[in-house]
């Protein structure tokens, strides 16, 4: 699948190096900072498939001990952990988000998900989504943002994700 640029996504987020590039023809296009799970909560590892993606998303606590004590936030509340997007790869666990935490970027620290910086995370899902034949822009995402509304796209093609150990 092929973006504007001609590049596929991803192929790949590599847990040691903590980044996630985007490559085509071989080459690494962009790389961005990403925090994967910390050792006691790791990250997946392997080849996963993207077609669902959750603009503004609301976030419920999981039922887990880091999370006792914590309250729902719905979509756009300044404590939502999910900030801007999730894109999910191994539902419904299993995400890239964005993060308020940015200094944790380049770490193990999540409980598995894959965190970004939100500006960086919605501009992977933009490309996941144009790739993926649904084609939007940042006017689109500011108008959902605006709205306080949480909106989930399927992409008709769906987007590759290989993570490396």
């Amino acid at each position: 699948r092929r973006g504007a640029a001609g590049a596929p996504w991803p192929r790949g987020g590599g847990q040691r190096a903590r980044k996630a590039s985007r490559r085509g023809d071989g080459e690494t296009i962009k790389s961005y900072a990403v925090t994967s799970g910390a050792p006691a909560d790791p990250t997946p590892t392997g080849a996963f498939t993207i077609r669902k993606i959750v603009w503004n998303p609301a976030w419920t606590p999981p039922d887990e001990k880091w999370a006792r004590g914590s309250t729902p936030k719905g979509p756009g509340h300044p404590q939502n952990p999910m900030k801007m997007v999730k894109i999910f790869f191994q539902e419904p666990d299993y995400y890239i988000h964005g993060t308020g935490a940015t200094e944790s970027l380049g770490e193990a620290a999540s409980h598995g998900c894959l965190r970004m910086d939100p500006n960086d995370a919605a501009e992977v899902a933009l490309m996941v989504m144009e790739n993926g034949g649904v084609t939007r822009d940042w006017d689109w995402v500011k108008g959902i943002l605006g709205l306080g509304e949480q909106r989930t796209v399927t992409v008709q093609q769906t987007a590759p994700l290989t993570i490396l150990p």
